[in-house]
């Protein structure tokens, strides 16, 4: 399975940020073991995807809504999301879900939205600092992927991201221990849901500051098929250095 290295920009970057997947894929070079994913703001979607052609790097949203049309002001549809040129599309994020009212409920209906279209969701699940101290990380991910998985979704069609909240742009990285172990028992929430021979398919990335120091180490772990990057992403030296890590 190759490892599927993505940068999620966040609300970072302007129309001279078109510049920056070439800039990528000169340092990076071929990488026939590993796939490279752009999540850039909703405005340089179309100018992102048209940067990336020929360069073999995919485009993603941050978000979508999972309605197809209507008075949502300021909202993406997913088609919307995939006339752009976008290939992914991050969803429930930890921001999202704590600023937005991003809910389990919520997430698997724009799931369903995405996929829909042909978009690959991207279903974000963590747990907070409070529920890791009170020993009950590994029950509330299993209830957020059961919950956000719910309903007509497509397992050979989707994508994991387990972002603890508590690593999410502060510096603290759980042990190699701690995300081995949770990215086993994720494995396993996804075979109960969709069966093993779908469910061992599944890429299932890491987040949570991972930079070019420790993507190493937290790429060559079992089960975790790649890296859902934010600060370390927005330059192409520090993206390329994590791309190149994967084994």
């Amino acid at each position: 399975m190759k490892h599927l290295i993505a940068a999620n920009w966040k609300m970072n970057g302007d129309f001279s940020w078109t510049s920056k997947p070439k800039q990528l894929r000169d340092i990076v070079g071929n990488s026939p073991n590993i796939d490279i994913l752009l999540c850039p703001p909703a405005h340089l979607l179309k100018a992102m995807n048209d940067a990336c052609m020929g360069l073999d790097i995919a485009i993603g949203a941050q978000n979508c809504h999972d309605k197809t049309s209507g008075a949502f002001t300021g909202e993406i549809s997913a088609k919307m999301v995939k006339d752009c040129g976008a290939d992914y599309v991050i969803l429930g994020h930890s921001e999202r879900r704590a600023m937005f009212g991003d809910n389990d409920d919520w997430v698997a209906r724009k799931t369903i939205a995405a996929q829909a279209v042909g978009l690959i969701p991207i279903i974000c699940v963590g747990e907070t600092e409070e529920v890791r101290q009170a020993g009950q990380a590994e029950e509330i991910v299993g209830q957020q992927i059961a919950a956000s998985l719910e309903g007509e979704i497509n397992g050979g069609k989707l994508v994991v991201a387990y972002e603890p909240v508590w690593a999410i742009g502060t510096g603290l990285v759980p042990s190699l221990e701690d995300i081995a172990t949770m990215h086993d028992h994720i494995r396993g929430c996804l075979v109960a849901r969709f069966g093993e021979q779908i469910a061992i398919a599944i890429k299932i990335l890491y987040g949570g500051s991972v930079k070019p120091e420790n993507a190493k180490d937290i790429l060559a772990l079992q089960d975790v098929n790649g890296a859902l990057i934010g600060g370390a992403g927005l330059e192409m030296q520090s993206l390329a250095a994590i791309a190149k890590s994967a084994p």
